[in-house]
């Protein structure tokens, strides 16, 4: 059985101007209720990078796939659960790393903060989610 979500909250995008701020604002209010209303722990950094994976993914929904876009948030199991879903049913791929390379970075960046990452095919599109701890692990040797 899955685990029950503490919160979540779900918007829809229109890729109008202001909306990719629209979605990192929405991610940052809504962790900033799950600290308020749920007394949950939500570390800086998990703010800051729930930002910039929110930021990223709706950033390439909205670059790659025609038509509307939806946010999902969900915490769950002392994470925060990020799932955009859009109508280009083409999973990405993280390219090669190169750094001569200009942009097209944001699948490396989402995979280099995230605990885990799952991408999936739908009748329509295609969902992808990102899953991040919501507060900080302590450095493996590090005693305090």
């Amino acid at each position: 059985m899955p685990d029950e979500a503490l919160a979540e909250l779900i918007v829809a995008l229109d890729g109008a101007v202001g909306c990719i701020a629209d979605a990192r604002a929405c991610a940052a209010d809504f962790l900033t209720r799950a600290q308020t209303d749920h007394g949950l722990p939500v570390s800086a950094r998990a703010m800051d990078l729930a930002q910039l994976v929110v930021s990223e993914l709706v950033t390439n929904a909205l670059k790659y796939a025609p038509g509307p876009v939806l946010l999902e948030l969900r915490v769950a199991a002392g994470a925060v659960e990020i799932t955009v879903w859009d109508t280009d049913p083409t999973l990405p791929r993280a390219r090669a790393t190169d750094a001569d390379r200009v942009g097209q970075h944001g699948l490396e960046i989402v995979m280099a903060v995230v605990e885990g990452f799952e991408a999936h095919r739908e009748p329509v599109g295609k969902r992808i989610t990102a899953r991040l701890a919501l507060s900080d692990s302590p450095l493996p040797g590090l005693d305090g």
